[in-house]
């Protein structure tokens, strides 16, 4: 409302002064009036001023003067300047320092008003847009402190994401569906929503549904009573049950099976689950976040995808941008990807060519983050000295392949002729030099392995990993 808004009105005319002040008092602002530079300083230090109507011809200091001192003493406030005829040098110039805008004498009230009204939308566009800074930086805090990864950048498409993520994140009995192509980072988006919601302290449980066996869903989504079946030696919760009160992630949601899309659909809908080989039915209260790098609703045009789960996940949805429609975040990217790497290597890796930056921001990055990361690692590992450049780059040498100068092309983690056929002991061989690869760091292990990291820290568990 106009009346949240304090004005401060200086000028050394006091048939200006009244003239302004009456006006404003009249649309019910809070208004203060100042006729020497002093004063106006005072009264800016002592009270809360959101916009100063400054002339820039005042006696004793100049108005550009008392402009900068506004904006050192309070940055945040806007400044309308009033000028004379002839004085648009000096206006530009005053813009150029930080003024929002103007109006000239002889003035109209409606100029006063204009100029207001357009400051006022600058004020809360910039409130807005600080906000959203913030929330980046508090969701990337709390992904950081859970599981070691963080959203990056300050783009207004990455501001409005985080915004949607945190409106969504309190409705939290709502279903999500988050698409956006390959390698945007999905899960991380569900881990974010999680996280900000009043089920953050709850668990986050990750099913990729194009890695489970149709033969097995019932039992791993629903779980299964001792006896139900042959091998199932004792009772087991499925994965809604595990992730009660908590959020089940359902990734590429697109290749589960059309005959196992009803059982979940009826599941959503009932919030009940049935055991196989249990004839009761146990409540479940789980927020369902699924995601797809595909078009569901065209599939479900094509009957591959049931029309009617779709609406039931699709009650809000979330789309990622894909990285070139966010390009501005390309840098911030490359030097976060360069710090991570150069520790984990212990490399003094310490900057990029500007050639580097400037070729690859105009890169179209088809694989999203996921590519800008591996180029970058791969960048790393090749670089000898303190700056990474062109020649560290395969995707920046014209199609040439860079060579890996004595440097074994058999990964540490590859074995062609294993000296066992048991399938667990290969599988806990593959994690281990996986996680030594990375510096022990278990997100980039399971991005390594492609598995989610609960499914990496169910195999540790499994393994007796530490």
């Amino acid at each position: 409302m106009k009346n949240e808004i304090s004005i401060l009105v200086v000028d050394d005319e006091k048939r200006v002064i009244d003239e302004i002040n009456e006006f404003l008092e009249g649309l019910k602002y809070r208004v203060f009036t100042a006729s020497e530079p002093e004063e106006a300083l005072t009264i800016l230090k002592n009270k809360n001023i959101d916009i100063v109507i400054l002339d820039i011809k005042l006696p004793g200091m100049s108005g550009l003067q008392v402009l900068k001192k506004i904006k050192y003493i309070k940055p945040s406030t806007e400044v309308i300047m009033i000028s004379g005829h002839g004085d648009m040098a000096t206006v530009i110039e005053a813009m150029r320092l930080g003024a929002t805008d103007y109006f000239q004498k002889p003035f109209r009230l409606v100029d006063i008003d204009n100029a207001i009204t357009r400051t006022k939308r600058f004020i809360k566009l910039t409130y807005e847009l600080k906000q959203a800074k913030n929330n980046i930086s508090i969701l990337s805090q709390k992904l950081l402190e859970n599981i070691g990864a963080q959203l990056i950048g300050n783009s207004l498409k990455l501001q409005h994401l985080v915004s949607m993520m945190s409106k969504v994140a309190q409705a939290d009995n709502t279903s999500v569906l988050v698409l956006g192509e390959s390698g945007t980072g999905k899960e991380l988006v569900a881990h974010g929503i999680h996280y900000l919601s009043r089920r953050s302290k709850n668990i986050f449980y990750s099913v990729n549904c194009s890695a489970v066996p149709e033969s097995l869903f019932e039992s791993e989504f629903f779980g299964h009573k001792k006896g139900a079946f042959t091998g199932a030696e004792s009772d087991k919760k499925g994965w809604f049950e595990i992730a009660d009160k908590g959020t089940l992630f359902l990734d590429e949601i697109s290749d589960m099976p059309l005959g196992q899309q009803a059982k979940l659909l009826r599941i959503l809908e009932e919030r009940k689950v049935h055991k196989v080989g249990s004839r009761e039915s146990k409540s479940v209260d789980v927020r369902i976040i699924a995601a797809s790098n595909r078009n569901l609703e065209k599939l479900a045009e094509k009957n591959k995808f049931r029309l009617d789960l779709y609406h039931r996940l699709s009650i809000f949805i979330i789309e990622i941008p894909p990285l070139r429609e966010r390009r501005e975040d390309i840098p911030l990217l490359l030097e976060h990807y360069r710090k991570l790497y150069a520790g984990q290597m212990s490399k003094p890796v310490n900057f990029f060519h500007e050639n580097v930056i400037k070729r690859l921001n105009s890169y179209d990055f088809p694989g999203n983050i996921r590519e800008l990361r591996n180029f970058v690692e791969q960048a790393v590992i090749l670089c000898e000295g303190e700056e990474l450049m062109e020649e560290h780059f395969k995707i920046l040498q014209k199609g040439k392949i860079a060579e890996l100068p004595d440097i074994d092309p058999t990964p540490a983690y590859y074995f062609a002729e294993p000296t066992s056929f048991d399938f667990d002991e290969n599988e806990k061989r593959v994690i281990m030099a996986a996680l030594k690869k990375v510096g022990e760091n278990r997100t980039r292990a399971a991005e390594l392995l492609n598995i989610t990291w609960q499914a990496l820290t169910r195999r540790m568990k499994k393994f007796g990993i530490e």
